[in-house]
């Protein structure tokens, strides 16, 4: 291994290393291009539904139309969490973090899984099915149980997407909500090998079951570098409150080198083609609920750092204002990541699977050598 300072730096976060071979999901950064499985996320958020994009990750292809029937009745199969887990629930503290709430009820489905533990084809397929079906319940009887209200039962009449605004809010969404959070759910499902994936895969690779390979995803996705950016997002909005103080807070915070979330990416040199989707549903929810401010302050400030920096929305961005003119609670944003993002987490966790090698990478050594050891009293 080299061992000059050139290298370390440039290995520095394995920026730009190779680290598995995938076909689920590619990002062009230079270009502003996601595909997933061959097909551009444009093209899917168009025409395709979540529940599609879960099997395209999974298997390579889109569904044909009895197998995607197939693929749905077995998820809305288990939506329903088993009961030892609500219970469970109902004793944490309510000021806990969604994240870790969730981290820690993944974790234990796995009790109530007998074939759990199984990394062959078939056993790990169907606890992919468990946990997609699975993890939205969770998040959504969270927030009811820490508000004091009794959770929703899940409805399999009804998609991922609806189902849980129906779980969120105790009553049915429209079908233009549903079917923005449908379209927000495929944009959020892959992204090629980002922190909470690779972890995934290195669980993986150590032939851990799929629900440990999961829970250690959501650990890194609760990491602030990587998830909770649309949380900060609406957190600067509100702080703002109003459009015409948009330019003084933009120039004091570049002023101070203070970050501003949402803006910028680690791959994407020109707009993320997530956040073209999200600025429009920003500004449907806007005019749906009669509060613009909200997409207007973001817009301002997507113009003002273009400007001044050249830098582009990404996906958090206009998803912040999204989700809160949806109704739906800051904290529970990057949980709402993982109910989407297990798709990819899945995908990744089977892809490793099919072709195992556990992943072991070195580090370059930096500290000293040949020292001798000294008795403590000589020290």
């Amino acid at each position: 291994m080299s061992t000059g300072t050139e290298s370390t730096a440039a290995a520095a976060g394995l920026r730009g290393v190779v680290a598995a071979q995938s076909s689920i999901g590619d990002v062009n950064g230079e270009e502003g291009i996601l595909i997933y499985q061959g097909y551009d996320i444009h093209d899917l958020a168009e025409h395709s539904t979540f529940e599609e994009v879960v099997f395209l990750l999974w298997n390579g292809r889109l569904p044909k139309q009895d197998e995607l029937t197939d693929l749905t009745t077995q998820i809305r199969a288990n939506y329903k969490v088993p009961g030892e887990i609500i219970a469970g629930m109902k004793y944490m503290p309510k000021d806990a973090d969604p994240m870790d709430v969730l981290r820690t009820c993944v974790s234990a489905l796995d009790f109530y899984d007998k074939d759990g533990h199984g990394t062959d084809a078939e056993s790990a397929h169907k606890a992919a099915i468990k946990i997609t079906g699975q993890i939205g319940t969770i998040v959504a009887a969270w927030e009811r149980i820490r508000t004091g209200k009794d959770p929703v039962n899940p409805d399999p009449s009804l998609g991922i997407a609806e189902n849980f605004l129906h779980m969120l809010r105790g009553e049915r969404a429209d079908a233009d909500e549903a079917r923005i959070f449908d379209i927000a759910l495929i944009l959020h499902a892959d992204h090629e090998l980002n922190a909470s994936t690779f972890t995934t895969r290195v669980v993986a690779g150590t032939l851990a079951d799929m629900y440990g390979a999961v829970t250690a995803g959501i650990a890194a996705l609760a990491g602030p570098l990587h998830g909770g950016a649309n949380t900060a997002v609406m957190k600067s909005l509100l702080e703002i409150d109003d459009p015409a103080k948009v330019d003084a807070w933009v120039e004091d915070a570049l002023a101070n080198k203070r970050k501003i979330m949402g803006i910028g990416h680690a791959v994407y040199k020109t707009e993320d083609p997530r956040a073209t989707w999200l600025r429009k549903f920003s500004k449907q929810m806007a005019d749906k609920k009669g509060e613009t401010k909200w997409y207007e302050m973001s817009q301002r400030i997507e113009q003002l750092m273009h400007e001044k920096k050249g830098m582009y929305p990404n996906v958090d961005f206009y998803s912040a204002s999204t989700y809160y003119l949806m109704g739906i609670p800051l904290d529970l944003f990057t949980p709402i990541f993982a109910v989407s993002r297990i798709s990819g987490w899945t995908g990744h966790i089977l892809e490793q699977y099919a072709n195992n090698k556990l992943i072991r990478p070195r580090a370059e050594y930096i500290g000293q050598r040949g020292l001798k050891y000294t008795p403590i009293n000589e020290r």
